[in-house]
């Protein structure tokens, strides 16, 4: 077991659009760039068909807490409300481990 892994925190954004998303890839573009420049962020994947995911990864809860209320972030997120989404779920976990397989 590598002892160097230090547990980090992945937040799930799992979303699905109305039909009016005039601006969002804008946004969610912007988004990643200013999350990027956040203290304790570690990293982001996103995919998106039918179901939207994105996982960002943060190095502790009160890093994740001062995104959240980052304020070009609560902007984007009441816009999110009021006209993109018509249903989004949040879940913040703790990754005490990981893995991957690459060729």
């Amino acid at each position: 077991m590598d002892n160097t892994f230090k547990p980090y925190y992945a937040v799930i954004f799992t979303s699905t659009h109305t039909l009016n998303i005039d601006g969002y890839s804008e946004m969610a573009w912007q988004m990643e760039t200013l999350a990027k420049k956040q203290k304790g962020f570690i990293g982001i994947d996103s995919a998106r068909n039918d179901v939207g995911i994105t996982v960002s990864y943060w190095e502790t809860i009160e890093d994740i807490k001062n995104w959240k209320q980052q304020t070009d972030h609560l902007m984007a997120q009441k816009k999110g409300r009021t006209d993109w989404y018509s249903w989004y779920n949040v879940r913040i976990c703790k990754v005490e481990r990981e893995y991957e397989f690459k060729k």
